[in-house]
């Protein structure tokens, strides 16, 4: 809903705009822009939005923070009306355009407000008429940057004779803010440009995230790149194992490069273990570095694909139609099942059960699936599966499901032959990682433990619903 003629005037005579200085300009939407004024010891915020249904002008209490990429027509503005003053502020008859005289030093300018529901736009012009520019560029209208504009050409198409009045809004207080308030509440998540600066804000914290990590894997794989030290250090402990005494503590060497370094021993161990040891150290190093540069390889394709939806919706030719369809889509789909998840899923009763088969599994559904109200379940004393349980909103885990998810981590573990045994289960924010452990390895707290009985009967039943 736009506002009217009527309306318009008894928002401009509460406003009462000439002698406001122009203190500062937002502009966080594509559609919208608000100023700050100052004139008489009062500072006030006035917004001007020309969205589709929505066209108005009006004192407004909503915060507007500041991007973290200005837009252009706001940039425009700051550098030729901040600090200038509102000279006069009217509408032409009743057509539901605003006119700005606005002045700063010895420059004027002219700014058409026009609110019209489906052909709105906000336009800077010399005192000739040249348009500087708009907030919506319409060449075919010459609203660009050179162009020309007058109101007086500019009538509402098909604008029929019709009485218009004051509507009555909720609330207290003057108009202007009886308006702010119903349109606060009416256009708040529905409005395109407000899901826009969401998907935006969303976008930009994952990107920030991902980078994070990239740097901490990136700092990490330094580290893994000297594993080529490790395979050295066992091949001279083997070259000088003769001269080696198994009391020493250090083994010193010099490499063709004459490059001298030292090599620490462990005086309890035989050479040839600790040889072995620096070889087995290589070789997990190796394997470290190839799944830590396989996840940086999908770390920084994700963000090329971040970074491209933020491009698009920077962008401001930008397809509406698109906006709503990335609106629509959700980054976690609530339909569970839908995302594919590492290893086996099962979908019992509206329950997602997720089963990690080996110990990438395992890690992969940790570091990046599972949240901290998950359940985590694994067989006692045997090694195998992790197994969780997503957590629905408002919902106790039922002990059916429990059972479920506690024959799983049995069966997909070595104890599956003894066919029955303990499995102890917790929510996963209360597992810590083992630092320079095993992939996937954790240690749990205020575990819980659950005797299983491997039943053939529920293993068919849960069979039939794997996904």
């Amino acid at each position: 809903m736009s506002l009217n003629w009527k309306e318009i005037n008894l928002i401009l005579e509460e406003l009462d705009l000439p002698g406001s200085q122009i203190q500062s300009v937002v502009q966080n939407t594509f559609d919208a822009i608000s100023f700050r004024l100052y004139k008489k010891g009062i500072t006030r915020q006035v917004l001007i939005a020309i969205s589709p249904g929505a066209c108005r002008i009006h004192e407004t209490a909503q915060s507007f923070p500041k991007r973290s990429k200005p837009l252009r027509f706001a940039q425009f503005l700051k550098s030729i009306i901040v600090n200038g003053s509102i000279e006069e502020a009217v509408q032409i008859g009743e057509d539901r355009i605003i006119k700005l005289h606005i002045k700063r030093g010895e420059f004027r300018y002219l700014m058409y407000i026009r609110l019209w529901s489906n052909a709105a736009n906000c336009i800077v012009t010399d005192e000739k008429g040249t348009v500087l520019d708009a907030m919506r560029r319409l060449p075919k209208k010459k609203e660009i940057s050179g162009g020309h504009y007058s109101p007086q050409e500019n009538t509402e198409p098909n604008k029929t004779k019709k009485e218009y009045s004051v509507r009555e809004f909720p609330g207290g207080g003057s108009f202007n803010s009886r308006i702010d308030a119903f349109y606060s509440e009416q256009t708040g998540s529905v409005n395109l440009e407000a899901l826009k600066e969401k998907a935006i804000r969303k976008l930009e914290a994952s990107s920030a995230r991902l980078q994070a990590a990239l740097e901490r894997l990136k700092a990490k794989k330094d580290e893994f790149t000297s594993a080529d030290r490790l395979r050295e250090y066992g091949d001279f402990i083997l070259a000088n194992i003769a001269g080696i005494k198994q009391s020493d503590e250090w083994l010193f060497v010099e490499t063709e490069a004459n490059e001298k370094i030292q090599i620490k021993l462990d005086p309890l161990k035989k050479p040839s273990t600790q040889a072995q040891m620096y070889f087995k150290q290589y070789a997990k190093a190796k394997k470290g570095l190839a799944d830590l540069m396989t996840e940086i390889d999908e770390g920084e394709e994700e963000l090329v694909k971040i970074n491209k939806k933020l491009e698009l919706l920077f962008s401001e030719d930008f397809d509406l139609n698109q906006l709503r369809d990335f609106a629509a889509s959700k980054t976690h789909p609530s339909a569970e099942g839908e995302k594919k998840y590492p290893g086996l899923t099962f979908k019992r009763d509206e329950w997602l059960l997720i089963v990690g088969r080996d110990a990438a599994e395992n890690d992969t559904l940790l570091r990046r699936y599972v949240k901290g109200n998950d359940m985590w379940l694994h067989a006692r004393d045997f090694p195998g599966a992790y197994v969780f349980i997503r957590q629905r909103s408002g919902k106790t885990i039922p002990l059916e499901i429990l059972l479920d998810a506690g024959t799983l981590a049995l069966f997909y573990s070595k104890g599956r032959n003894s066919s029955k045994g303990d499995v102890f289960y917790t929510p996963v924010k209360y597992l810590r990682r083992v630092k320079k452990g095993p992939k996937g390895l954790v240690i749990p707290n205020h575990e819980k433990n659950l005797y299983i009985k491997i039943d053939e009967k529920r293993l068919k039943e849960l069979e039939s619903c794997r996904i």
